[in-house]
């Protein structure tokens, strides 16, 4: 049985016809084009599908799109402002933390919760808050590094 849903993504308010079943991820892709949101396993332990709902870091494949009720949801296109992207995305690029790309938003979105969190993560801290996400190609120290770089370039009061 379809239902309206109302929740604001990437800043814009979206009022959907969901079925019951539907996930945020499905609603996201299907719906709203998002593609940067990416199913990898489906169970919730790859990250892949990571967004922000309300500032924190979810499994997108893991949330009924009606628990998104009312939300504030953000995926990577919603980081970037008038045409610049955001300084996390910008030192991926810069710091090579990413190969294929698959997984990147999914991190960088991790990364912008973990910042937001702690502007001052010990590497120990950047591992551990990144656990659930998972990539195949890219070295995890680069992705550390990036990290390192968004942090000091935040605190340098680059945007």
């Amino acid at each position: 049985m379809k239902r309206e849903l109302a929740l604001t993504v990437n800043g814009r308010l979206a009022k959907l016809q969901v079925e019951d079943a539907d996930t945020l991820l499905e609603v996201l892709r299907d719906q709203l084009n998002l593609w940067s949101v990416r199913e990898g396993c489906g169970v919730g332990a790859c990250g892949t599908c990571t967004v922000l709902m309300d500032g924190k870091p979810v499994s997108s494949c893991l949330v009924l799109a009606r628990r998104a009720e009312g939300r504030e949801i953000v995926t990577v296109e919603g980081l970037a402002a008038s045409g610049k992207l955001d300084v996390i995305q910008e030192t991926f690029i810069e710091e090579r933390a990413l190969q294929c790309g698959y997984c990147t938003p999914g991190f960088i979105l991790s990364v912008k919760a973990l910042l937001d969190e702690n502007s001052t993560p010990t590497d120990d801290e950047v591992r551990e808050y990144l656990s659930g996400n998972l990539c195949r190609c890219a070295g995890y120290g680069d992705i550390v590094r990036a990290v390192r770089v968004a942090q000091e370039k935040r605190r340098a009061g680059a945007t």
